[in-house]
């Protein structure tokens, strides 16, 4: 529920079904080859017409995101108010129940689903290009969240292409209480630099897709696992599950995904992995 006057929109949680470390620019950044799917896991972005812009936080991890002007929710409405020329004028409230620095791209997720709600608000229709240039600008996810749908990533996860066609399946995810820095680990990742992958233009099923994605990596995982222990415990709960398909650490850790034929085997997957101070969520990938 929106309220009188109020926008609403879902902030689905980014999973890589793989995560190849390419290469490395001189500025630093590290070019990726990646399938990015998006659960039905989400954030809730709330947009209320107001005379000045405000943000309040509430949800299950509000608590670990302090409402501070670098906010990207924040940042993305003052970006977007700029492309249009207008006053940023809103009241909005982010519902965080994705865990924090976990490698799920939540906060780029929420700054994507702010561009879309403040522009129903605002009544404001920009060029896709436009749009897309203005989310570059806020961070290397928030284009590939500004439309939540299977994609392939490259470049520095700006270039983003047609991917396979996916099959129903289902998902799970797990996250063991602990947020993990994404420059730690592309600092600990040592290694030569993986090749990009070879995907057909899609899978039959389920346990097809694993077959395939199972001969390809996470390239962080490794040094994301030594950074912080409890993600190999969170991948052993995982692939101890009926049915579990494949495990695999997402983004820079530590939410763990594992794929299952049906929702709702991810489901019970999910419920399986009760322990305290983890976060766990399982059912259909979004849209599905």
């Amino acid at each position: 529920m929106t309220g009188l006057g109020g926008q609403h929109e879902a902030a689905p949680a980014k999973v890589n079904l793989f995560l190849h470390v390419v290469g490395r620019q001189e500025n630093g950044y590290h070019l990726l080859d990646s399938l990015a799917v998006f659960a039905g896991a989400h954030d809730d972005i709330y947009a209320y017409a107001a005379e000045t812009l405000s943000l309040k936080v509430e949800g299950p991890f509000a608590a670990d995101l302090p409402v501070t002007n670098d906010n990207l929710v924040l940042r993305a409405a003052h970006a977007l108010a700029d492309l249009a020329g207008i006053k940023p004028e809103a009241h909005l409230t982010l519902v965080k129940n994705l865990p924090v620095a976990s490698g799920i791209g939540g906060g780029s997720a929420d700054a994507a689903a702010t561009l879309r709600v403040l522009c129903r608000l605002w009544g404001l229709a920009p060029r896709p290009r436009d749009l897309f240039a203005l989310a570059k600008t806020l961070g290397a996810d928030v284009p590939v969240c500004l439309n939540p749908a299977p994609i392939r990533m490259g470049g520095i996860g700006d270039i983003l292409t047609t991917g396979p066609a996916l099959p129903q399946f289902g998902l799970a995810l797990v996250n063991p209480g602990v947020a993990v820095a994404t420059a730690d680990v592309f600092r600990t990742r040592s290694g030569a630099f993986s090749l990009d992958a070879d995907l057909p233009s899609g899978w039959p099923d389920a346990g097809a897709m694993a077959t395939r994605l199972r001969v390809l990596s996470n390239d962080l995982e490794y040094a994301a696992t030594a950074l912080c222990p409890p993600i190999g415990v969170a991948l052993t709960a995982l692939r101890g599950t009926t049915g579990c398909l494949l495990a695999r650490m997402s983004g820079s850790g530590a939410t763990c995904f594992g794929i299952y034929e049906t929702p709702a085997r991810a489901r019970e997957a999910a419920a399986k992995c009760n322990i305290p101070g983890w976060w766990r969520w399982g059912g259909a990938p979004w849209g599905q």
